[in-house]
Formats: C-alpha cells, structure tokens, sequence
C-alpha cells in the first residue's frame, strides 16, 4: 500500500458554489532544473473538484492530444476516489506556468511521454485523499468509526447499517475536515479500473463530429487568412502584386511582414486565390545557397572532433585497441517533417487593451507569453483557448505559428483565422534534426563485443527550447537511447557533438534523439552479430544479462513473431530493442518483403511492451500501433532535402505517408507487472526503423546505414 504525506497538498476547502476542492501537486522539478534554477515556492499544479451534485471535475495542464490522457487520467482520480469513469470529467486548465507547470519542463507543457508516467502516483493520491475526507464527514454525521464505513461509486456507506450518502450530499461538509496526514492507496489485485480496457470517454465526440480542434474555430466577423513565409530561412520580402491579389473576390486585406505575407478573406478559397494572385518575390538572404550536402559536410567534420562524454565505462580506447577486431560505421538520419493531419491555425482577435487566441497547443503558457510580447499587452490581458490537437508529435512545442498569427491579428480588424496550407507547413516545419553518428566496437575472438564507442553529432533542441536542462555541453534528449544501453559490454564511451546548423528550424519528432540513437545502435548490434555469423537474437540474447525486462520483452517478441521459420523469397525478418528515458522496454520484430525494384512492403509488426504498471491496455496498443504506423512512414519514406536554401518537399506527393492499404498486421503483446508507469506515446516510433532495417538486411544482404530506406539502395543488380 502507498501512503501520502499530507505536506503534499495545499489546498483543501470550499469550492465556488459548494462542495469540495483538493489542490495538490502532480510532482518534483526534474533534477537537471532543480540544479539550474530555484525551485518554485510549493503551490499546487492540479485540483479536483466535487461538487453538490456528485460531479467529479480534473483541472489539469496537461491537454488531449489525441492519445488517450482524458480517459486514462480520470481512470487514475476514479480508481481510488470510487467513482464511475462515467462521474469524472476533464477541463483544460488555463495558461499558467506558476500554477499548472509540468515539473518534469519547469513550465506548463504537455509531451514526453510524460502524462500518464507523471500523474499515476499524485492523481491516485489524491483521489484517495479525497475519499478518505468524504468518508470521515460521513462518520461524523452518523456518529460512527469512519473505519465502519466504505466508499462505493460515488457514495459512502455504513456497512452495519447500510446508511448512505452520496458524495455530492457530503462534498460541502468534506471541505471543512482535515486533510489527513497519511492514505492508504489500493493494492493492484484490488484495482477496478486500473488495467482495464475502458472505452475512451472522447471517441463518440470524435466520431460525430461534435469534438472541436482548433481548425474548427467560428467566431461572429471572423475572416480568414493564409499565409507565405520566406521559402529560405532569414529571407525577407522583396516585391509582390497587390493589385492582382485584391482583385479576387472576397480578398479584404494583404498583410505584410518582413519575412511573410498573409491575404485576408471571407473564406480559404479566396484567401488561396489571392496569395497565388501575389506573385511574392523573396530577398533570399544568406542562406539562398544551402544544400543538405552542406549539412552533412558540416557535421561530418564536427564528428572528426571529440565531444562532451555523455556515457563512461570503463577504458573504452584500451578495450578497443587489445579487440581481436574493430568494426566501425557511419550512420546517418535526415531532416524529418511533422505532417500532422491537422495542419498549423491558430485565431486571434486583437483589441485595445486586450488579446485572445484560439488553438491547440502542448505550451499554453507559451502561447500567452509570445502573444503578450507580439502585442506589448500585459500577460493578464491576454487570454487562451485551447482546443483539441489534430495530431502533434512534438510539432505544438512550438509557438511559431502562434507569433505569426498575432503579428497578422494586430493588422485586422477583428477575429482573424490564420491556416497554413500543407505545402506551407511542410516547408516551414521546425524539423527533426539531422544526425550524423560514428559508431565502433571492439569484439573477441567470438565475436562479442568487450569495447563501445559511439560519437553522435547534431544540432542541440534542448539549448533552444529549455536551456536550463542544457548542462555540462549535453543535451540529455539528444544522447537518449544511446546512453541507456542495456548491453552487457565492458567498457562504453558514448560522446556528444553539439553542432548547430542554421538552415532550418529543429525541434521535436515523437521523440527525438532516441528515434534515431536506436536506429543507430539496433542496427549496429545486428551489424556484430552478421560479423560474428550468429542469429541476431541469440546474440543479443547473450548481451542482456544484466536487464532482465529487456530480455523479457525479447523473448516475448520472437516467440509470438515465429521467430526462425521460414519466409518465402525475398522476406525477412529484423528484430531491434528500445530503451530509454521514458522507462519503457519495447521489442519489436518486423516481416518485410523487399521486390526486384527495391521497393518494400512491410507484411507484419510483433511488438512486445514493458511499460510498467498498464494503465489502459487499449490505449496503450493503439499508442504502438499508431506509433508503428508513423515510424514506417518516417523510415520508408521520410527525407526532407534542402536546395537553394529551400525544402524540396510540399505535400504528401513528394513527403510521403504510410497508406491505408500498405498498412501491416501490427500485434501488440504486453508485459504485465507492477513496476512504475513508463512512457509510451513515442516508444513504438522510435523502433520501428532498425527493425525494418534489419529486416532488409535479412531479406537482401543489403546493410543501409542511411535512412529512408530507398529502392535504389535497395534494387536487385
């Protein structure tokens, strides 16, 4: 049993209109911002709510982003709280870092795989916390030992007596008890809902249509606007023809801005209409020349000099020069778009003295912070609504389309949509960063290895998006998955590059340093094994010995993939582990068919899951599934390619995505245990790209340390 330290909360009392509100706090400062900075003054960063009427309401930071957290966080609350999943809603919580600020970022923030790994331990904490209140007001008002009494779908109970109150009749009375100084929280064999595959509470919204994303905006006078940025990073406007622009009907306005345009209409058509009518000339600046040839040339020359040691075992260059034989590679991972369905809008309506703006976000903060600055209004003055996100991956991290809108807003008379076409947020996406890895080991007379050096070089997101956690010349998301090695290998060297390129804007991908890191080191460790001439299972079988839930996931994963028979010609088999920060172990074996052409065509997907404690298991196969699903399409067909400074790449023609009808069979197999919850948004993406490497290296002898996989690596000769 857990128990709770009542120091954890801070509030406990009267809710507006009656009844009870518990704030509390969802968890400690990371440790790399803790040592950076100050820590906040305690105040909570959640507050449940019950109200007079029995309804149980979340007050959160976190927001929905299409994964399932307004089910499985509620599940957390109602588990210990005994309640129905159907009695507890979910509200956004406004921007406030002081007040809602995820502790893992030191802000508010939503993504890292962070929500339910953060929130399982507080929401149940405080939902026993609130139960154990209720409880005690109803022992004081029949006079009874609260021992006496138990808690059951939104009632306290006499057992001797069968007396019964609901919650909403004792909420008021709860408010004015004290917190208890300790709860006792459930046992897992206990558990109701925990571990049970509820149906999520947002589908029939999603499925109606009734569900509103930020696209979905309708205001009274709004206009629409669509915009073109400079195709080249720090280009600026040169020329452009209004006259041809207002000219198309139901243009009302042209925007300029020193690196955009933007047409304001009735409607998107008209919008479109007018900006092609532009014929904008750009002043491509500094950067007109740029090619991806030139990224690679940078980082290949920063990967000749030593980096900051992120990982350190041993005496790597000792083990390395006493090996029986060095195999060494090069590894490289491209620039990678977003592409979320839902492309980038956001609204915002501009006034004397005040601001509003409507989205979808994953740093509401953020967004008030940039529409503040934009507008020189005060922060209080600036108010936002968050909405569903179609899809974000990383991607609403970033404010930036925010900060146009509001530059754009403050030139229009009243509520004004900004949308990006798909070819506009294609080509102004803040990219997954290029890498450029070189790897080696020293292995024995039996091929296994006894020395690891891994130098992975690229641009630092972290020293841009939270400098506090920028330490010591490492950004720790760049180095994750590969400082996490869970292989037993006597002496490890894994060295940092920070190596800026100012080409494109990077951010976050689903992930980011460990969809490649994986890539990387799964792919290698199959390059030993080939070495060796051994079974690339067994090899890595004999390598686990120090991780037992690595192995476990493993041997689960090859036992439900057939592992070993036989495939007709020209299929194979991969198979590639993660582990990383999120506390996750996932392997994943993958059947792929390579044809003459080189073309591949995934048939089969077998992943085993150790996430800890499963909260949903439901939601957490459909996170693998759909991530599985984004990490083929990333490593078949993701590349986005710099020319005269411009991305090449426009729309799903040429920035292509896994099909409906090229979609593999994807199984789910999931280890049950009572660890701590761990991440699972984005580990079935990061993956996906060494299994289906390996697969074809199984399939054609072909070794691509280069992603995407493209046929002409791949054709027969």
């Amino acid at each position: 049993m857990g128990r709770v330290s009542r120091r954890e909360f801070l509030i406990a009392g009267a809710a507006a209109g009656g009844g009870l509100l518990l704030g509390f706090r969802t968890g400690e400062r990371a440790p790399a911002l803790a040592a950076a900075a100050t820590p906040p003054a305690f105040a909570p960063n959640a507050f449940i709510r019950i109200g007079t009427d029995g309804r149980v309401t979340m007050i959160i930071g976190q927001v929905e982003m299409g994964q399932g957290m307004y089910t499985s966080m509620p599940m957390l609350l109602a588990e210990e709280l005994e309640v129905g999943l159907d009695q507890v809603v979910v509200e956004h919580a406004p921007p406030d870092d002081k007040l809602y600020g995820n502790p893992l970022f030191g802000f508010q923030a939503t993504g890292g795989s962070t929500s339910v790994k953060g929130l399982y331990g507080p929401l149940r904490r405080a939902g026993a916390t609130a139960r154990t209140m209720l409880i005690a007001a109803a022992a004081k008002r029949w006079v009874v030992d609260p021992a006496s009494c138990r808690a059951e779908r939104g009632a306290v109970i006499h057992t001797a007596s069968g007396r019964r109150s609901t919650y909403g009749a004792l909420a008021a009375a709860a408010a004015e008890m004290p917190v208890p100084e300790h709860v006792a929280l459930k046992r897992p064999e206990d558990f109701k809902l925990i571990g049970t595959p509820a149906k999520r509470l947002d589908t029939p919204a999603k499925v109606n249509g009734t569900a509103q994303f930020g696209i979905d905006v309708r205001l009274p006078g709004m206009k629409i606007a669509t915009v073109a940025a400079s195709p080249v990073l720090g280009g600026k406007v040169a020329g452009l023809d209004e006259g041809k622009a207002k000219a198309i009907k139901g243009v009302r306005q042209i925007v300029r801005l020193d690196d955009a345009v933007a047409v304001v209409a009735d409607h998107m058509w008209a919008a479109k209409q007018g900006l092609a009518a532009l014929a904008v000339r750009w002043d491509d600046g500094p950067n007109a020349h740029l090619s991806t040839g030139d990224v690679v040339k940078g980082l290949e020359a920063a990967a000749q000099t030593p980096g900051v040691v992120a990982r350190k075992d041993g005496d790597a260059a000792a083990a390395m020069a006493g090996a029986a034989k060095k195999i060494e590679a090069v590894y490289e991972a491209p620039f990678l778009a977003h592409a979320t369905m839902e492309p980038p809008n956001c609204t915002v309506h501009v006034q004397k003295g005040s601001c509003e703006v409507w989205t979808g976000s994953q740093v509401l903060s953020r967004v008030r912070a940039t529409a503040a600055e934009v507008t020189g209004l005060p922060l209080e003055k600036v108010v936002v609504h968050n909405h569903l996100l179609g899809g974000g991956f990383g991607r609403r991290l970033e404010v930036d389309y925010v900060t146009q809108a509001v530059r754009i807003a403050t030139h229009v008379e009243g509520p004004v949509k900004v949308v990006w076409t798909r070819e506009e947020d294609v080509q102004h996406d803040v990219y997954r960063p290029y890498y450029y890895d070189r790897i080696a080991a020293g292995v024995d007379a039996r091929g296994r290895p006894i020395a690891w050096t891994h130098r992975l070089v690229g641009i630092s997101i972290l020293a841009r998006w939270l400098p506090p956690a920028f330490t010591n010349g490492i950004d720790i998301d760049a180095v994750d998955g590969a400082v996490q090695l869970v292989y037993a290998i006597p002496a490890i060297r894994v060295e940092y590059v920070r190596h800026e390129e100012p080409v494109l804007k990077t951010g976050f991908w689903r992930g980011v340093g460990v969809t490649h890191n994986i890539f990387v080191v799964e792919s290698f460790i199959d390059e030993l094994a080939a070495a060796a001439k051994q079974d690339p299972v067994a090899y890595r079988r004999a390598l686990l010995s120090k991780s037992p839930r690595a192995r476990a996931v493993l041997e689960l994963a090859v036992k439900a993939a057939g592992w070993g028979q036989p495939l007709p010609a020209g299929r194979g088999r991969g198979v590639a582990l993660l582990y990383s920060g999120w506390d996750t172990y996932v392997a994943q074996v993958a059947d792929v068919e390579v044809s003459p052409s080189g073309d591949v065509r995934v048939h089969r997907i077998v992943c085993a899951v150790d996430c800890g404690t499963v909260v949903n298991p439901d939601i957490v196969k459909a996170q693998i599934e759909g991530g599985v699903i984004f990490g083929i399409s990333g490593a078949l067909y993701g590349e986005v390619t710099l020319k005269n400074g411009r991305v090449e790449q426009s729309n799903f023609n040429n920035y292509r995505v896994l099909r409906m009808n090229e979609a593999p069979a994807i199984e789910v197999h999931l280890v049950r245990n009572n660890e701590a919850p761990g991440g699972i948004g984005e580990p079935g993406t990061a993956v996906t790209a060494p299994a289906l490497a390996n697969a074809v290296f199984a399939a054609t002898g072909k070794r691509i340390r280069k992603l995407p996989l493209k046929p002409d690596q791949l054709r027969s000769s």
